[in-house]
């Protein structure tokens, strides 16, 4: 794993990784230099360390996870989820944006239309997505195509990864937060099952503007909060650099937020993260959205609706215990 990047709270497993390189770099059976004994050991303790680590990861640490430069982007799971892929372009009123990809979509004989944030994994691709910040026509976009899927009888698949909604001028002039705000009016009686899944940064409105759906899910490793680790840090502790205390009060982990029952699944990524094993993920990922969507498929639209309704209302109800 010679090209992996690793990351800080890693060392221990690099080190470890290097050794088992360099062995087998001068393994040689034919010259008696036969080191696969201790190859074993190494990857033994290796094993036990990543899952020690990775069974007590600090929120901090989480965030550092998601936002792994290797960990699979929208992108490979569109290749590994679905059998085939057609992409639509275009708000119809200004321009396409590149940092929300979608279009239509099937696995097998089911239909779907199908939206997600795109990051780009070169610096090439990341300029084009606008490293994954949606502007004001990236959520145009996605409505367009909700309603297309609602015309048509699709369900919806969403995939967010985000650090958020892109913040420059241009798209304030362009109208970024009414394009947040009517997507959450409007998703939400949309007439056609709706499933997200948060596969790496969900990112404040910049994610729930495409995440309003009958069914969320996320990835053990990703994050979904209401801004950043480093942003609230600067806000509420005017300092950046505690962006750790920020990241544990924000309960931005798939654990936390499932305690607090705003996402319906976690999906168990590989021990190390989902960059470790991306087909693996992405096969998990498949089987969470299809099982979601078979439970979900055959509600009356109308009842759909409200069931959508209650589960955001019911969202930050605190219960007091006497």
């Amino acid at each position: 794993m010679a090209d992996t990047h690793y990351l800080e709270f890693e060392e221990h497993i690099q080190d470890i990784d290097k050794k088992i390189a360099d062995l087998r770099k001068s393994s040689n059976p034919e010259k008696g230099l036969d080191f696969s004994v201790e190859i074993a050991e190494l990857e033994k303790q290796r094993n036990y360390i990543m899952e020690t680590i990775y069974k007590n990861l600090t929120p901090w640490q989480v965030v550092l996870v998601a936002r792994h430069p290797q960990r699979p982007l929208f992108q490979d799971y569109v290749k590994g989820i679905f059998d085939e892929f057609i992409e639509l372009h275009g708000d119809r009123l200004f321009r396409d944006d590149r940092a929300i990809i979608g279009g239509l979509a099937r696995i097998g004989s089911e239909k779907f239309i199908i939206i997600g944030e795109e990051k780009g994994k070169n610096t090439k691709e990341k300029i084009l997505h606008n490293f994954g910040m949606p502007q004001p026509e990236g959520y145009r976009k996605a409505l367009r195509l909700m309603k297309i899927a609602e015309k048509f009888h699709l369900p919806v698949i969403t995939f967010v990864d985000t650090p958020g909604a892109f913040p420059g001028i241009e798209s304030e002039e362009r109208g970024q937060g009414e394009a947040i705000a009517r997507n959450l009016f409007e998703i939400s009686a949309i007439k056609t099952p709706i499933i997200t899944t948060v596969i790496g940064e969900g990112g404040s409105g910049g994610a729930l503007a495409i995440a309003i759906a009958d069914r969320v899910l996320m990835l053990e490793n990703a994050i979904y909060s209401v801004i950043s680790p480093e942003g609230c840090a600067s806000i509420l502790y005017r300092d950046a650099s505690k962006m750790e205390m920020a990241a544990k009060a924000l309960k931005l982990t798939a654990k936390d937020l499932y305690n607090l029952n705003i996402i319906e699944e976690i999906i168990k990524e590989p021990v190390g993260g989902a960059h470790r094993d991306p087909k693996l993920i992405i096969q998990r990922t498949k089987e969470a959205i299809l099982r979601h969507y078979y439970e979900i498929r055959k509600i009356p639209s109308a009842k759909l609706i409200q069931k959508r309704y209650d589960r955001y209302r019911r969202l930050g109800i605190v219960v007091y215990e006497s």
